[in-house]
This record gives structure tokens, C-alpha cells and sequence, in this order.
């Protein structure tokens, strides 16, 4: 800092330096014997960026500036020397480049240090050495412990081996056995296993059976659909075919007559009472559809959230539509009191009185004149057709997309009458005009022929037969076809009249591998599982065949 020089007795507190400060300095030896010449210099830092001065042409330098790349890891040990002299150590080179890292392969690697042979040295103690002595002179040894050692039979390599033979022939029997009765005691098991399974699937068939023959009794006895008064017609006709079988067979002349007489007037007694069934029953399933359209109207909207739970929501027009079809199950109710029935009609007063229309007019002018009847004690059996008429105009009112905006989304009314005129023909059998989706079409039509409605009315007066056995076998032959999710088509074209014909004539109503006759039991599946489903690829079996059928997987083996 002075600039000036330490004497011998002076120390570096002398100068102005303080703690922790870098002072450089230098030091003139008269005596290179005693100090060694090194001189002490100042740290230097390297910084971020540098300057490089380039020559690019001979007369031309370009100054670039170099970004100096700080190691981020301790810089590794590449080798080196020492200087013995002076102590200084030099290191090999490396690049300031951070190391490039290996691509992943996808895979986890596993390495391990060495593949050698593990080994392992230890130390073994030999045996000690022993020794015997024998009598001499000057030494007797006593004999009364010694043992006599006979020598016994020597035995060749071929009669050790064959003793091995003998021990291994032994070890093999007793393994086989031991084989043999586990083998047999699995069998018997999985043979117990079949005979109890084979007897719950016969009792299994045979409970169906019986609840089968069941369900038809009681169809019969109590039929309300379609397919039951088919059912009911059918066993009409197959009675009648009895009777006249049994009368041509054991009379004759006039008694033939009177007996053929008798029977028509008794087919013609039990036509009218399956008549009025019939009447009974579509009056009991109309006001089911009726219920069935009006709940259906009153649901909540539903959908699915993405966690899977169902979220309803009413709207408005849904509680409009529930509001209504409380009312509607309250007017069509039967033997409640009187009051009640008072309070209902208000209830039903003070609903459709919120339009004014012609039809709400004529609600209230019977409202009003059922509550003047009832307070006069007029007899409930009198009131049965005003209530009627109070429950078919209020429907009529729950019908009104005005007054009920949530079943317009549900009537099958189309909202441009132009389109009522396509898609429309000529039944000329009723001679009426119908869309074309009241038409049977089989497979050889050319033309438009009768209705729905004619051809079972054709079929209740004179066939009389019940479809109700090739109808569940098309609906399970579709189901199965749709599980296969081919596009296939043609069974949706073939309509009951041609799977009827098929069966009939072509197969015979059984089974083509057991000739089993049951319809019921019957399935239609495909003959080779690869091909869509079509009249001639095709195969009548049972149900337990059909499924042996279509676990193979090739039909030539």
C-alpha cells in the first residue's frame, strides 16, 4: 500500500492490511539456499463472458464473445503427473460439455458387477496319523478286546446292479400305485360331480317344463294378451278337430248330424265367452296403456355423470305432467266415499278451469252435474257412464300438447299432416287406407296384401293357429344375431310366416341331431358361425345342442 519495504523485524500487522484481505507483495532473497523462489498471486475468477478476437482473413480479426459454461458436477479424475521438484500436480484435459444422457429404451436394465463364479477358500485339517503295535520280544499286547473279522460274500458289479434294478422296480410299483388310486379317486369324483349335475339339470328341465305347462293353463284360463287368445283359439280348433274326428267314427246318419249340430252350437257358446274375455281384457289393458303413456310423460329427465351415478332433474313440464296424472288416477278410481270423490272433482275443476276452451267447458258442465246427482243420492251403478265420459274427455285434455306441453315429445302424431299421405295403402280386404307398416310383407310378395288386423281375424275364423311358438324363435334367433354385431341382415327381413315354413317343411319341427320335437326347447343358429345367418345357413337344434354346435371351430373335423 506504502510501497515501501518490510524490514527484517517487522511483520505483516505492520502494514495497513487488514483481516482476511489479499496482499501481494514481493520478496527479494539475497540467500536462494534458503527460500525457495515462488511468488504469490492474486485468485483469479473467470467470468460469465469473453472476448476472443478471431482472424478470419489476413488483415481481418472478428471479436466473438464465448459464454463461459459453469461445471455443474465435480469434475472427474482423467489421470496425471506430480512434479517431484516443486510438488505441483497436472491433470489430463477434459471437456467443459455436459455428458450426453443415454436414450430410453423402455425397458428396465438390470447390471450386476461380476458374472464369475462365486468362490470361497477355507482351510481343512488333515487327519492324524495313527499307529498299531504288534507282540514282540520284551512287549506282549493283550488280544481280549481284539474282534475276528470274517470276510463275506464278494458280490460283482453285475449283481449290485441288479439289486438296484430290483430296488428301483420295487419304488416304481408302489409310485404307480399310489398313482393309480389317486387317478381312479379323482375319476370317481368328477363322475359324482356329473351324475349331480346331470340330475339337477333334469330336475331343472323339468320344473320349466311343469312351470311352462303351468303358464299356458293359466293363459288359458286367463287370457289378456294377443298371444293368449291365439293360444285359446288354437285349443278351440284342436278340440273341435277331436269332436269331429270322435263323431265321423262312431256315428252315423242322423245322430252324425244332431252330434255335428250340438258341437257348432257349443264351438259358437264358447266363441261368445272367449268374446267376452277378449272385451274384458282390452278394456283392462287399455287403461294400463293409458297409465303406462301418462308415467311415462311424468318421469324425470336421467343421465349418466362421468363417475357412473344417475342424476335426475325435474323440469316444469314434468311436474305438469305428474300433477295430471295424480288427478287422472284419482277420477278413475272406483268404490271411494263420497266426499272424496266431491273433493276430487274440485281438485279436477279448479285444474282445467286455467284454459278456457270448449273442452274445459264441457268438463265443468259434468263435473258440475256428477256433484248434482250424487248430493240427489243417485245410485253409483247410474253414474258409471257419466264418469266414463269425465275420465275419456280429461284424458282427451292430458292429450293436449296446450295444456300438457311434456306429451307432445311422446304422441305418435306427426307435426306435418302432409306426411300422413306417403307411405300409405289400400287394405282390400277392410278397405281401408293404412301405413305401410300394418302390412305383413313375407318373402315371395310382389304385392301389397291384407292388414294385420284381417289376417288375424281370418286366422280366429278359420285356421285358428298360434304363432306364439315360431314367434319366440325368431325373437331368440335376432337376439343371438345382434350379439354378433356383423351387420347381419337378412334375419331381420324374414318375417313369421317364412321362419314358420322353414320349420315346417324343410326341417320337419324337430331337431336335426336328436329329432327332438319340443318347440319350445327349439333354437335356430347358424351352421357356420363365420357366414351371416340366412335361410341356407342355418340348422335346427335344441338348446344345449345349439351350444355344442357353436363352441367348434371347424365343421369338416
Amino acid at each position: 500500500f506504502l510501497g515501501s519495504i518490510i524490514e527484517d523485524n517487522k511483520t505483516l500487522m505492520w502494514s495497513v492490511a487488514t483481516f482476511h484481505e489479499t496482499i501481494q507483495c514481493e520478496k527479494l532473497h539475497l540467500d536462494l539456499g534458503h527460500f525457495p523462489r515462488k511468488a504469490v498471486q492474486q485468485d483469479y475468477c473467470m467470468p460469465d463472458v469473453i472476448t476472443v478476437r478471431v482472424q478470419t482473413d489476413p488483415d481481418t480479426f472478428q471479436d466473438v464473445a464465448v459464454k463461459i459454461e459453469r461445471p455443474t458436477f465435480r469434475k472427474p479424475f482423467l489421470g496425471g503427473f506430480k512434479n517431484r521438484i516443486t510438488g505441483v500436480e497436472f491433470h489430463n484435459a477434459g471437456s467443459q460439455t455436459i455428458p450426453k444422457k443415454r436414450p430410453e429404451k423402455g425397458t428396465t436394465l438390470f447390471c450386476r458387477e461380476t458374472q464369475t463364479v462365486f468362490q470361497k477358500n477355507k482351510r481343512q485339517q488333515t487327519a492324524n496319523p495313527t499307529s498299531t503295535q504288534m507282540t514282540k520280544v520284551g512287549l506282549y499286547v493283550s488280544s481280549v478286546t481284539d474282534k475276528l473279522i470274517t470276510p463275506g460274500k464278494y458280490f460283482t458289479a453285475e449283481e449290485y446292479h441288479k439289486r438296484r434294478l430290483e430296488a428301483v422296480i420295487v419304488l416304481q410299483k408302489c409310485f404307480r400305485r399310489w398313482h393309480a388310486r389317486n387317478l381312479v379317486k379323482k375319476l370317481k369324483e368328477e363322475k359324482r360331480l356329473r351324475l349331480a349335475w346331470e340330475a339337477q339339470e333334469e330336475l331343472k328341465k323339468k320344473k320349466e317344463k311343469e312351470d311352462k305347462v303351468r303358464r299356458e293353463r293359466d293363459r288359458r284360463l286367463n287370457p289378456k294378451t294377443k298371444e293368449d287368445f291365439e293360444l285359446l283359439y288354437h285349443a278351440l280348433e284342436s278340440w273341435r278337430q277331436e269332436e269331429i274326428e270322435r263323431i265321423n267314427a262312431t256315428l252315423t246318419g242322423a245322430e252324425r248330424k244332431a252330434a255335428l249340430c250340438g258341437l257348432l252350437e257349443e264351438e259358437a257358446q264358447l266363441i261368445a265367452s272367449i268374446g267376452r274375455h277378449k272385451l274384458n281384457a282390452d278394456e283392462e289393458n287399455q287403461h294400463k296403456a293409458v297409465l303406462y303413456f301418462l308415467s311415462k310423460c311424468a318421469q324425470p329427465k336421467r343421465w349418466k355423470a362421468y363417475d357412473g351415478k344417475t342424476t335426475e332433474m325435474d323440469t316444469p313440464y314434468t311436474l305438469r305432467a305428474r300433477e295430471l296424472l295424480e288427478i287422472y288416477r284419482s277420477v278413475s278410481m272406483n268404490d271411494i266415499p263420497q266426499d272424496e270423490r266431491v273433493d276430487v272433482l274440485l281438485t279436477l275443476r279448479r285444474t282445467v278451469e286455467e284454459h278456457a276452451c270448449e273442452l274445459t267447458k264441457e268438463i265443468v258442465e259434468l263435473i258440475d252435474r256428477e256433484v248434482d246427482l250424487m248430493s240427489r243420492e243417485v245410485k253409483e251403478c247410474n253414474l258409471e257412464g257419466l264418469r266414463k265420459r269425465i275420465c275419456t274427455l280429461f284424458l282427451q285434455y292430458i292429450k293436449t300438447p296446450k295444456f300438457n306441453p311434456e306429451v307432445a315429445k311422446i304422441l305418435k302424431v306427426p307435426p306435418d299432416p302432409l306426411k300422413l299421405y306417403k307411405n300409405v295403402n289400400f287394405c282390400h280386404s277392410c278397405e281401408n287406407y293404412l301405413p305401410s307398416t300394418e302390412f305383413p310383407v313375407p318373402a315371395n310378395s310382389h304385392t301389397i296384401g291384407r292388414c294385420h288386423l284381417c289376417c288375424k281375424l281370418d286366422n280366429e275364423a278359420r285356421q285358428r293357429e298360434s304363432f306364439l311358438k315360431y314367434r319366440l324363435i325368431l325373437e331368440n334367433l335376432r337376439k343371438s344375431e345382434a350379439d354378433y354385431q356383423d351387420d347381419t341382415k337378412i334375419v331381420f327381413l324374414v318375417q313369421l310366416q317364412d321362419l314358420q315354413y322353414m320349420i315346417e317343411n324343410i326341417w320337419g319341427c324337430q331337431s336335426a341331431l336328436s329329432a327332438c320335437s319340443d318347440l319350445y326347447d327349439l333354437v335356430m343358429v347358424r351352421w357356420d358361425k363365420q357366414q351371416e345367418w340366412s335361410p341356407w345357413n342355418t340348422v335346427l337344434l335344441t338348446k344345449d345342442e345349439a351350444d355344442a354346435h357353436l363352441k367348434l371351430c371347424n365343421l369338416q373335423e
